[in-house]
C-alpha cells in the first residue's frame, strides 16, 4: 500500500462520536440511513479525470494520468453531509461500470454479501486549504468559514484491480447525530 506522507494510519483528533463514524470499516452508507433522515445521493462529477499527486500511488499510476472518478454527495434530508471521490484506473471497465450507477450509493456494492470485494487498510487526514480535495468540500458547506474537514480513504480490490474512495465529513453531519 502507497503510504502519502499527510496521509496518517490514526485519525485525527475528533470528538468520541465523529471520530467512530471516521474510523467505522462497514458501510458509510447503511449508517447514514439509520440515522433515520432521508438519506440520498447527488452526483457532482463523473468521467474521466486526472489523478492527483497524492493519490497515485495508491493506483499503481504517475501523477496526473488519467482516471474515471465519481464525486458525489451523501445527504441526510437534503444536506450534504460527506463529499466522496471514487478513483479507478481509465481502464478498468469492472469499478467503471459499478461506478456508473447514477444516484444509487456505491456502498451498497462494495458491501454486498459475496461480490469478492476487499477492502484494505483506511487512511485518515484533515484535509485544509491547498489539498486538491478541500474545494469539493468548501462548496458543499453553506458557511466557507471551515479551514479543515476529517476525511478517509482507502482501497477496494475487485479482480485485482483497485478503487480508492476518500469520504471527506462534513459539518452538517453532527447535527444529525
Amino acid at each position: 500500500m502507497f503510504f502519502d506522507s499527510d496521509w496518517e494510519t490514526t485519525p485525527p483528533p475528533l470528538s468520541p462520536e465523529l471520530s467512530g463514524w471516521l474510523t467505522d470499516m462497514g458501510s458509510l452508507t447503511m449508517r447514514l440511513e439509520a440515522t433515520g433522515h432521508r438519506f440520498s445521493v447527488s452526483v457532482l462529477q463523473q468521467g474521466s479525470s486526472r489523478v492527483e499527486p497524492d493519490e497515485a500511488g495508491l493506483l499503481g499510476l504517475d501523477s496526473g494520468a488519467r482516471i474515471y472518478a465519481r464525486h458525489v454527495a451523501l445527504q441526510l434530508d437534503g444536506i450534504a453531509v460527506v463529499v466522496a471521490r471514487s478513483i479507478t484506473h481509465i481502464d478498468h471497465t469492472d469499478w467503471i461500470a459499478i461506478l456508473e450507477r447514477g444516484k444509487r450509493s456505491l456502498g451498497l456494492t462494495l458491501f454486498g454479501n459475496d461480490n469478492g470485494i476487499i477492502r484494505d487498510d483506511m487512511l485518515y487526514q484533515d484535509i485544509s486549504a491547498g489539498h486538491p480535495l478541500f474545494a469539493l468540500a468548501v462548496q458543499q458547506v453553506s458557511h466557507s468559514t471551515h479551514l479543515h474537514f476529517p476525511a478517509r480513504r482507502s482501497n477496494f480490490v475487485l479482480n485485482g484491480a483497485a478503487l480508492n474512495v476518500c469520504e471527506i465529513f462534513l459539518p452538517a453531519l453532527e447535527d444529525f447525530l
